[in-house]
C-alpha cells in the first residue's frame, strides 16, 4: 500500500466514524464469524471468512471490533445500514426534547384572563414543558411590585396540584417579577 492510498483511507474514517468496518478494510487476521443465519461459526481466517462472504453474494461487517478477536458477521450491508437508520430514527421520534414556555402578564390581569393562563401552564407542563411566568411592570408599576409577587404566589397556589417543581423562587429580572417551573420528574 502506498502512501496515497493510506490518506484516502484516512479521509474516508474521518468521514465514516460511525460506519462499521467492511469486507477488506477489516485488518484482523482472524474473526469470530457469525453467518447470515446467525450461526457462530467459531474464529476463521479473515480472507476465508470474507470468501464465505463474496460466495454468498453478501458483505462481511465487523460488528464488535473491540473484541479479540473481533466479532464479524455476513450480512446485506445496504439492509443492515437501512435497518440502522430506521432504528435511528424511531428513537429520534420518541426523544422529547423540553422546551422553556413563557406566560407574559401584568398584575391588573382579568380573572378569565387568569383562568386561560392556568390552563396554558397545565398543558405546558403535562407536556414536560418548562414555563417561565414573567408579571410585567411599566412605568409606575414598578412602585406596586408587591402586588406582582402576590400574583406570582396565586399562580403557585392554583398550581399546588400539578405535579411541579420550582426551579427559580419569583425574583425580580428587569421590570420583571419571573418565576420559573418545571416537571416534577425533569
Amino acid at each position: 500500500m502506498n502512501i496515497g492510498d493510506t490518506t484516502i483511507a484516512s479521509n474516508d474514517n474521518k468521514n465514516n466514524k460511525n460506519q462499521p468496518i467492511i469486507n477488506e478494510r477489516i485488518r484482523a487476521k482472524e474473526v469470530r464469524l457469525i453467518d447470515q443465519n446467525g450461526e457462530n461459526k467459531g474464529i476463521v481466517q479473515t480472507s476465508k471468512a470474507l470468501q464465505m462472504a463474496y460466495d454468498s453474494d453478501l458483505d462481511l461487517v465487523l460488528i464488535n471490533p473491540n473484541q479479540e478477536p473481533p466479532v464479524a458477521k455476513i450480512l446485506n450491508y445496504g439492509k443492515y445500514k437501512y435497518e440502522q437508520e430506521k432504528r435511528a430514527k424511531e428513537a429520534k421520534k420518541k426523544q422529547h426534547t423540553v422546551d422553556l414556555k413563557e406566560i407574559k402578564i401584568r398584575y391588573k390581569i382579568d380573572t378569565h384572563d387568569y383562568q386561560v393562563r392556568i390552563k396554558s401552564i397545565e398543558k405546558f407542563i403535562s407536556q414536560g414543558n418548562k414555563v417561565k411566568i414573567a408579571v410585567m411592570l411599566r412605568g409606575r408599576e414598578m412602585q406596586h411590585s408587591n402586588l406582582a409577587f402576590e400574583l406570582i404566589n396565586k399562580f403557585l397556589k392554583d398550581l399546588e396540584n400539578m405535579p411541579v417543581t420550582i426551579e427559580k423562587k419569583p425574583q425580580m429580572e428587569g421590570r420583571n417579577v419571573t418565576l420559573y417551573i418545571a416537571p416534577h420528574n425533569s
